[in-house]
């Protein structure tokens, strides 16, 4: 058999796919595992949102082939959704795609901007995602350094200095994972005017905008941003559908039109009944997001309890699905750490190293675990 591309070579396996297969091994071997590292909801999707599927399957059209760009009523239901919570106006003809997922987006714009030898601005510490497919692309990663005592802000005086000449995409994510720092009032603008003035292509990764805030922002709500910007969103956090694959991508007519043209060589549309799910899920009441914040308040609660009991410590006021922890100063290794709690307590956190360099003394807890399971946590470490 031939090789496979060299490509292959600039990427590893994604870090939870071989850590969730030693997790589950260990499961099978009758240890008593708890995964608290994983972002995956384990709360429903709204039955309305599951009658919308159940209901679309005698549909006529629901077995067929489906448009590249998703059905009308899905695209209107997302600029409708845009204009309710984040003031946005959207044409949803040509200013909106729906996606199979917005990991999915990550690929279709660096596919449809990078050529090799291009760079791409990442932050550090960040989601992995956006360097494995900049590598793919055969794309350098240029990693802009976040800090905590910046609250995890982009330094303007830094950026400033780079040498954009080579730059094709900066990819900013707020409110911010794995740290779950929201983004500053003057951040975004700031992006706009720096990312307009050097010609970058500037993409708000924006999942978490519904969680355990009352201000969910976009950048495409302050003005310039469609000159020079695109926003991923998606239903997986906010609305329990993670297994569903929805997201969408916003942005100006022309760009979303060079993301559409690799999209429709790669998928043959979302099936039917999905896209009507989340029809019905942008039509959710705001009272959908308190009631689902309130869950996670209380479970937030508990694993600030398990920080603390690790000598970790955490901003109260971070939002977002995670709580992202600082280690005590003698803690010199987070990976160690991390699978030291697993080997003695049968625990699983995320290691912050996974998110990037600047992520070593830092650990992040998922909030995708009911109340009585942390409070079994709790007792292991008591």
């Amino acid at each position: 058999m031939k090789q496979t591309a060299k490509r292959l070579d600039s990427v590893q396996e994604y870090y939870f796919s071989k850590k969730l297969r030693e997790v589950s091994q260990r499961i099978q071997m009758g240890q008593p595992i708890i995964n608290m590292g994983i972002g995956s909801p384990d709360l429903p999707a709204h039955p309305s949102v599951i009658d919308a599927l159940q209901n679309a399957l005698s549909h006529p059209k629901a077995h067929m082939y489906q448009s590249y760009q998703g059905l009308p009523e899905l695209r209107q239901g997302i600029s409708n959704f845009y204009k309710t919570h984040y003031q946005v106006e959207l044409d949803y003809n040509s200013e909106v795609l729906p996606l199979m997922g917005s990991k999915e987006g990550i690929m279709h714009i660096s596919m449809a901007f990078l050529n090799p030898r291009d760079q791409v601005l990442i932050p550090n510490p960040g989601y992995p995602t956006y360097a494995s497919v900049t590598r793919l692309m055969e794309a350098e990663p240029i990693f802009y350094p976040l800090s905590e005592r910046n609250n995890w802000q982009p330094d303007f005086a830094l950026l400033n200095d780079l040498d954009t000449s080579k730059v094709k995409i900066m990819w900013v994510n707020y409110p911010h994972m794995p740290t779950g720092t929201d983004v500053d009032v003057d951040t975004f603008d700031r992006l706009i005017i720096w990312a307009k003035e050097r010609e970058v292509l500037l993409v708000n990764d924006n999942p978490y905008s519904f969680l355990l805030t009352e201000r969910p922002q976009s950048i495409l709500s302050r003005p310039g941003s469609k000159e020079v910007a695109l926003e991923l969103n998606s239903l997986s956090k906010s609305f329990n559908m993670a297994g569903w694959r929805v997201g969408m991508l916003s942005g100006k007519a022309s760009t979303i039109k060079a993301v559409l043209k690799v999209k429709s060589n790669m998928d043959s549309g979302m099936f039917f009944g999905i896209q009507q799910g989340g029809i019905a899920a942008l039509k959710m009441e705001t009272s959908w997001f308190s009631e689902l914040n309130k869950v996670y308040l209380r479970r937030r609660a508990l694993v600030e309890k398990l920080a603390t009991r690790l000598g970790a410590k955490f901003e109260p006021n971070s939002v977002g699905l995670f709580v992202w922890a600082k280690l005590p100063e003698e803690v010199s290794d987070s990976e160690s750490f991390v699978d030291k709690i697993l080997n003695n307590k049968h625990v699983f956190i995320t290691p912050g190293t996974i998110f990037g360099s600047r992520g070593e003394g830092y650990i992040r807890f998922s909030l995708c675990v009911n109340e009585h399971t942390i409070e079994e946590v709790l007792k292991r470490f008591e």
